[in-house]
């Protein structure tokens, strides 16, 4: 009926389990759309009528990771021959066997925190469990022991998700503004869904979008960023960042982005228009499964053109762009709590996209350090989307990437010919300026002026002031 994977088995497995026990079982939620899109899904989620502590009891493997919600984790049971081990919520203790999300059916009380519901209520019924769903192409349920040929068949829907998989809409269930305001987070995924898969988000579910999205400030930062960063990196993200603008969302979660519509550019250099549709046809160029920096890079690469603008006698400039947009990115990596490695490759490539256009002119030792930046690969890739965004002049680009290509690692980082344990032992004190002397040799190096140690002390007696006592 449907793609044999280590994932689907270890989830017709537990659904077989439940049935035999006595409980209603099926596979439920994203699963089931991706199926229907033809898509092999990459976790399967049950729904049951059987409680947690009966998950828990019934399977060798369980993690109660959020049985207060009605939801256990359960590792693959063809392991069932196995000791049963301690419940726990170690993710290393997991193993490499798939885990299934097993949720009781359920309805939830109020979402005062816009996030988790204070309170849930189980109960028997699938009906009432999907309505408390957030979208119509998410709440359908399918019975895979139905033993039907057609895998339509087998769904069971009570909330018209098919039909809005077939129009491609995406449809809150019930009344969007109630959906919302239980977890506010599900305006995000709306958008991102839509994205997606190409659908469009149904009027009213739009509407309440616009109207609520204030309320996405109430959402913790970091569940914020990866919404984001499942837009960026999932190959929609133009549709997806037109989305946002369009539902009021991005006005609320990234306005330096938003301040781009309308700000004008040189139209010599850019005749695509101004910054936002620059922007936006760079994010239409991001391939799926892009890496997290490459995709912000490129989100964030013009943030400091706004507030840069200047319309000078001869064109428009952007004067100290490139160091305002480094500044604002810190900020929004701050705000967004990324990580310190992170948000250092996002900044390493918003300072050095304009670079390119100054390679031909570099000293070899320039060249090579620049080079040297770490994941050298994104910021090629970053100046040539810039520039298919742009002109679609690959000049500078195709003349980096072949000298990139042409230089050995060894050439791009020699070996040192001396450190400060030959200063010292020519005499010279340790202090800031052994950075400097070392630097002028592996300048020279990298120039090939000098290839030896010894022509590297000789460099440093003669651009250094002798050691004192000498």
């Amino acid at each position: 009926m449907f793609p044999a994977t280590p994932q689907s088995d270890a989830a017709l497995r537990i659904v077989r389990a439940l049935r035999e026990a006595g409980h209603h079982a099926c596979l439920a939620g994203g699963c089931v759309r991706d199926l229907l899109l033809g898509r092999v899904p990459s976790d399967y989620d049950v729904a049951t009528s059987a409680t947690p502590d009966v998950v828990l009891e019934m399977f060798p493997r369980t993690f109660a990771v959020g049985a207060h919600f009605g939801v256990v984790l359960v590792a693959d049971v063809a392991a069932e021959t196995e000791p049963k081990s301690p419940q726990t919520t170690s993710e290393e203790s997991r193993g490499e066997k798939p885990v299934t999300e097993v949720a009781t059916f359920r309805s939830d009380g109020a979402y005062s925190d816009g996030r988790h519901p204070d309170a849930v209520r189980y109960t028997n019924t699938p009906e009432e469990d999907v309505q408390r769903r957030d979208f119509t192409i998410n709440g359908l349920l399918l019975d895979p022991l139905r033993g039907a040929s057609d895998l339509r068949a087998a769904v069971i829907d009570y909330v018209g998700g098919v039909a809005d998989l077939d129009a491609g809409i995406i449809r809150a269930i019930g009344r969007p503004e109630l959906r919302f305001e239980e977890d506010h987070l599900r305006m995000l995924r709306g958008v991102r869904f839509a994205a997606r898969f190409g659908f469009e988000i149904e009027p009213e579910t739009r509407r309440a979008m616009r109207s609520l999205a204030p309320l996405i400030n109430a959402v913790s930062r970091e569940r914020v960023r990866d919404e984001l960063t499942k837009m960026l990196i999932e190959g929609r993200a133009r549709r997806a960042f037109e989305l946002l603008d369009e539902t009021a969302l991005l006005h609320q979660v990234l306005p330096e982005i938003e301040r781009m519509k309308g700000v004008e550019q040189p139209p010599q250099f850019h005749p695509e228009g101004d910054v936002w549709t620059h922007t936006l046809m760079l994010l239409e160029q991001l391939e799926p499964g892009c890496s997290l920096s490459l995709t912000w890079g490129a989100l964030l690469h013009d943030v400091g053109k706004p507030p840069t603008f200047r319309q000078a006698p001869d064109r428009i400039r952007f004067d100290g762009h490139v160091e305002v947009g480094v500044a604002m990115a810190a900020d929004i990596c701050r705000r967004f709590r990324f990580s310190n490695d992170e948000t250092r490759q996002i900044l390493a490539l918003i300072q050095n996209h304009m670079r390119f256009a100054d390679a031909s002119r570099m000293k070899s030792s320039t060249l090579k350090r620049f080079f040297r930046l770490e994941a050298f690969e994104e910021h090629l890739a970053l100046h040539r989307m810039d520039c298919m965004a742009a002109s679609g002049n690959l000049d500078h680009w195709e003349l980096v990437r072949q000298r990139w290509h042409s230089m050995p690692e060894e050439i791009v980082r020699p070996q040192p010919l001396i450190t400060g344990r030959e200063l010292i032992a020519e005499g010279y004190q340790p202090g800031a300026q052994f950075r400097e002397m070392l630097r002028a040799i592996e300048d020279a190096q990298l120039e090939g002026t000098i290839g030896t140690a010894e022509e590297a002390l000789q460099l440093l007696r003669k651009e250094f002031a002798p050691p004192a006592g000498n």
